[in-house]
């Protein structure tokens, strides 16, 4: 007979160990971020699967794989650890002290509109901070549960308990082709715009833009004769082509020098999100970065970012 564990000998370790078998996917790469052998992980495992009569873990082919009970466990060992880590927090956080190292899911966007100011706030208020960048791509939400990140900045807001979310701003979508078009003064109304040929950003197939939605909506198709993953070649794309590309306004400004902007006659907006875990919701220096990007995107609703 398995002897039983008494639930309440379970400590803040063993449901760290947890979240990092759950982040990581695996009982080696736990044991290499906790600095311990792999023996010691899988022990505290061991005795975790016999106090949540779970398995938590099982095998499917050459991966580890989280049962449905382990994933509803780490959600609640992550709020769990969150409140510890407040409580035992300093209250008087100063910037200027933090050695800290940030992590960040973001796209091009975000890098391009709000990260430049954000860098440069850090580096005058909080000299001895890190920040790691990561491309965050459709996987923001798994990123976040997985800890690969702290914080995710960008169109998509997961609806799930544990998640919190902070709109920043808005943005409209603009058209821009090659200034020499001969509808560059006049500008393009549905038909013409509908008739055209254009380039499409599929944001590596994860995201579909607000305007081809609601294009969707009105049972209205563009062509789309060529797709890539980010707007940063468009500017070297459009130059001399027939092709039409639409695109967030604060994104168009940037190629301004090489493009006509034109109004888009479809009317949609993206809206930005810093969007955050329970695990970091208390927390007063992951606050503080909020709170500072949440400055920088105000400054960005009123103009581009982008600098001369």
């Amino acid at each position: 007979m398995v002897k039983q564990i008494n639930p309440m000998s379970v400590d803040f370790a063993a449901l760290r160990t947890l979240r990092l078998v759950y982040d990581h996917g695996s009982f080696s790469a736990a044991a290499e971020a906790l600095g311990v052998n792999q023996s010691a992980v899988s022990y505290t495992i061991d005795r975790l699967r016999r106090v949540f009569a779970d398995p938590l873990f099982v095998r499917q082919g050459a991966q580890m794989v989280a049962t449905e009970r382990c994933g509803e466990i780490v959600a609640q060992a992550v709020e769990l650890l969150g409140g510890f880590e407040q409580l035992t927090a300093r209250s008087d956080f100063n910037p200027v002290d933090t050695a800290h190292r940030f992590s960040l899911a973001c796209n091009y966007y975000e890098r391009q509109v709000i990260l430049p100011d954000v860098v440069r706030r850090l580096r005058r208020e909080a000299p001895g901070a890190r920040l790691e960048v990561i491309n965050s791509a459709a996987r923001g939400k798994e990123q976040l549960v997985r800890s690969q990140a702290e914080m995710l900045l960008g169109p998509i807001r997961p609806e799930l308990q544990g998640f919190f979310s902070r709109k920043l701003m808005s943005d409209d979508y603009v058209c821009v082709v090659d200034a020499r078009r001969d509808f560059v003064g006049d500008g393009l109304n549905l038909e013409r715009y509908i008739a055209a040929k254009h380039v499409v950003v599929n944001y590596g197939g994860g995201f579909q833009s607000q305007y081809l939605l609601n294009l969707e909506a009105q049972g209205l198709e563009i062509d789309q004769v060529v797709s890539v993953p980010s707007p940063a070649s468009l500017q070297f794309m459009l130059p001399g082509s027939d092709l039409v590309a639409t695109v967030p306004r604060k994104i168009a400004q940037g190629f301004r020098e090489t493009v006509a902007i034109i109004d888009c006659p479809l009317k949609a907006t993206i809206d930005l999100h810093l969007v955050w875990t329970a695990r970091t919701h208390h927390s007063v220096k992951h606050r503080w970065l909020r709170d500072l990007i949440a400055d920088v995107a105000q400054g960005a609703r009123g103009g581009s970012l982008f600098r001369g």
